[in-house]
């Protein structure tokens, strides 16, 4: 039922749904059946084991002329960004990076079907940048922020030089501000029309998280290697978790709760986690074990719902993106950059093809250029 400011309510308070594609999206499948949820993920191909060495999956596990053919049809590429973290004796540390991997083959295949194959690309974050709670943790290693801002940045560079003139970073992990400000620095200093976005997943579809009573919903809120990313590992990668091994452990906080959100901003809370420190003990103070929350809890059943959502989501994204900008079309150039139309049209051709210029050679303008 809609009210009158555009929501749809469900019998659960804390969930509702905007009157968008978006809500109407995640409403369909706040409601669909188990046995309909089970479909969807049979239409993704999930689960499937990794296809990280697999032909034909990833930009760099393709061919050239291939990679080209598909590009020219759909100029989208969507990137995964993942890391190295301890996730406790259970779980293996490159759980983020195989968790979004996954989802995004699943996404290429679906695409694929579809007859509009979307691009993935290996992930350029195998060791990710941490928050500062993370610190001296044994099992994560913990990278510069300008390490992981530069990665991106250039990485973005690369792949806009190569015909990607839409490209998604799907994070996995708690380094988003990084992520958001690489896109940032990366439009200031170069200034090139294109859709560049990133996509928190977990957090894009939050409501998946929230436990209600459901037989396949968590009993407990999303904070880290707890009973939701441990599930999620169950469905994607069990051959890689360890549930003899499972142990619970809760943070030492020094402050009342109610000022600090968990991971998806479940309760929203005047902040979010990321934004302070000294309010709770670091992780190899407070969690040894690597976990923060309940592993045991956690089976598959209870990922593939979240899991169908991501997808579906981002397949939305994905088909809007085509619909509002074919392959080979970007935002107006004016509009989204001080460069002229005029000034791009060579570096917007086919790479390649008479005319092309390479970015790598573009002048660069304004007060941002990075020194």
């Amino acid at each position: 039922m809609m009210n009158k400011k555009n929501w749809y309510t469900t019998e659960e308070p804390s969930v509702f749904f905007e009157d968008t594609s978006v809500g109407r999206m995640k409403k369909q499948l706040w409601e669909a059946s188990e046995e309909e949820i089970d479909h969807i993920l049979e239409e993704y191909g999930i689960p499937s084991p990794s296809e990280l060495g697999m032909a034909n999956t990833y930009i760099q596990t393709t061919n050239r002329s291939r990679v080209i053919e598909r590009r020219r049809k759909n100029d989208i590429v969507f990137v995964p960004i993942g890391c190295t973290e301890n996730h406790g004796k259970h779980a293996n540390t490159g759980l983020d990076t195989f968790m979004v991997t996954q989802i995004l083959e699943g996404l290429r295949r679906y695409t694929a079907k579809q007859g509009r194959e979307c691009s993935i690309a290996f992930t350029p974050l195998n060791y990710g940048g941490h928050p500062y709670h993370h610190i001296a943790m044994p099992g994560t290693v913990n990278m510069p922020h300008e390490v992981v801002q530069e990665t991106i940045i250039y990485m973005m560079l690369g792949l806009w030089n190569d015909g990607f003139r839409k490209i998604i970073l799907v994070n996995n992990h708690g380094h988003l501000w990084m992520l958001e400000a690489a896109i940032q620095e990366f439009c200031k200093r170069f200034q090139l029309p294109g859709i560049f976005r990133v996509i928190d997943w977990h957090r894009a579809i939050r409501e998946f998280f929230i436990p209600v009573d459901r037989g396949d919903s968590f009993e407990t809120t999303f904070i880290h290697a707890d009973e939701i990313e441990t599930s999620m590992g169950m469905l994607l990668f069990p051959e890689m978790m360890d549930m003899e091994q499972a142990e619970e452990a809760w943070p030492k906080g020094y402050l009342p709760d109610g000022h600090f959100d968990v991971s998806v901003d479940a309760y929203r809370r005047p902040c979010r986690w990321s934004e302070g420190q000294g309010h709770q003990a670091i992780e190899i103070a407070g969690t040894p074990e690597g976990v923060v929350g309940n592993p045991k809890l956690a089976t598959a059943r209870k990922a593939k719902r979240p899991t169908a959502a991501i997808l579906k989501y981002l397949t939305l994204v994905h088909d809007e993106i085509l619909e509002a900008f074919p392959a080979g079309t970007v935002p107006p150039v004016e509009e989204m950059t001080l460069r002229t139309e005029a000034e791009m049209e060579p570096y917007l051709r086919e790479p390649l093809s008479e005319g092309w210029k390479s970015v790598y050679g573009i002048p660069r303008i304004g007060a941002f250029e990075k020194l």
